[in-house]
């Protein structure tokens, strides 16, 4: 039965790569790629040999129409991205929503992605979480920060290195110097580290030291100090 597979792949070490991912790319009929270039690695690795095209935020609107028509006549596709996990801040979810539109079987598979471990990997709360990807860059990044400002729970962010001092800087503007903050970057790769700290002193820390690579920002919630009056 035709379908469409999500299939995570590594933000890093090939080893994440999972047994499943690599069957399944291998007996559909057709791969949808972020970038073929940067994927045409990771199927030649595990010797994966099935046909690829590109799916990229900058085609995606024009081509999901006629991928679910492919789709509805017999083909089996797996989509990809460069890192992680389809539509997780990756393109993913215009397909994904077509498909379900038109009772089209989506199968999406476990595997990598950025946040779980960097979340993890905190120390802090992750009962209750929010994901909020990338923040916007000008238009909306205020307005987004005053509300991000009463969130209770433990945030979640994706930040490009070249602007994480800048975010860290209004970590402190607007939640407080004080505000617990883990930066995870390079995770699963060779220089995989984490640090912790309140937001001012991870900005110090990244002020002295330039990031590079794939950053997670872990951010402590709004502490509540409502006190609550027992009765006897």
């Amino acid at each position: 039965m035709s379908k469409l597979y999500l299939v995570p792949t590594p933000i890093g070490n090939l080893d994440d790569m999972t047994f499943r991912a690599i069957k399944v790319l291998k007996e559909v009929d057709l791969i949808l790629a972020e970038d073929t270039r940067n994927s045409g690695k990771l199927l030649k690795h595990f010797e994966i040999n099935t046909h690829m095209i590109s799916h990229h935020m900058h085609n995606e609107h024009q081509t999901v129409e006629s991928l679910v028509k492919r789709i509805q006549a017999g083909e089996t596709m797996a989509l990809i991205t460069d890192a992680g996990t389809p539509a997780i801040s990756d393109p993913g979810f215009l397909l994904s929503r077509a498909c379900v539109e038109n009772g089209i079987p989506i199968d999406c598979l476990p595997g990598a992605t950025a946040f779980v471990p960097a979340l993890v990997n905190s120390g802090l709360p992750n009962d209750k979480f929010v994901f909020e990807g990338f923040l916007p860059d000008k238009k909306g990044r205020q307005t987004r920060f005053l509300f991000l400002a009463e969130e209770t729970r433990t945030m979640i962010l994706y930040v490009s290195p070249h602007k994480l001092v800048k975010t860290l800087a209004e970590f402190v503007q607007y939640f407080g110097a004080e505000r617990p903050v883990s930066v995870s970057r390079e995770i699963t790769k060779l220089h995989e580290e984490t640090v912790r700290g309140t937001a001012a002193e991870v900005l110090k820390h990244f002020e002295a030291k330039p990031p590079k690579g794939e950053i997670v920002v872990i951010v402590g919630g709004k502490p509540n100090n409502k006190k609550t009056n027992e009765q006897d």
